[in-house]
């Protein structure tokens, strides 16, 4: 598995049925183009041509809070990921890892927890550096020990092109988390 499918938003979550995932993005204005269950996530996906992405992505941030938790029971046990494979936001301000993007923009990988983002950054061509979140995340770890962020990053220095679609960072998310293939229209 490689990457996503292009103009997509994809959240996964664990903690919450497909039902009730489904139904909240429904009554939020964004229902679902495609939905499933695998691996303990279920998911939704959004074409993000039709969709502002910031809508998305913050419901994703927010359902993993106690707004929702009459409906999940034990909200702190919800979580998110959510990616989207938009190109990262060449707006002026959102290169910078601390201001929010554009609304067409969203970050293009977040994990959340709680209500909150706890690790969020865009990908490919060195995008993972300027990031923010829980820099404890085991996903950092990761990241560094693949090169693709920190001081040593021998692989950008020799092949200019490494990793500048972000292919090897989704690989890495989606084995970090256990991400399930299908809704990711995954390749190679």
């Amino acid at each position: 598995m490689s990457r996503l499918a292009p103009n997509t938003f994809v959240t996964f979550c664990k903690g919450m049925d497909l039902s009730t995932l489904s139904g909240i993005f429904a009554e939020a204005g964004c229902p679902a183009l495609t939905s499933g269950e695998s691996s303990g996530w279920v998911w939704v996906t959004h074409d993000a041509t039709a969709r502002h992405g910031q809508a998305v992505w913050e419901l994703a941030r927010n359902i993993t809070g106690y707004r929702y938790a009459e409906r999940v029971g034990e909200p702190d046990h919800v979580e998110t990921v959510f990616l989207a494979s938009t190109s990262a936001c060449d707006c002026p301000h959102g290169q910078n890892y601390m201001v929010p993007h554009c609304t067409e923009h969203p970050f293009q990988f977040t994990h959340s927890r709680g209500g909150f983002e706890q690790t969020y950054f865009n990908f490919g061509a060195r995008r993972e550096s300027r990031r923010a979140g829980g820099m404890a995340d085991l996903l950092v770890r990761e990241l560094l020990d693949a090169g693709i962020v920190g001081r040593d990053t021998p692989k950008y220095d020799t092949d200019p092109g490494f990793n500048a679609d972000g292919t090897h960072t989704v690989r890495i998310i989606a084995d970090h988390f256990g991400l399930p293939s299908p809704p990711l229209g995954l390749t190679g």
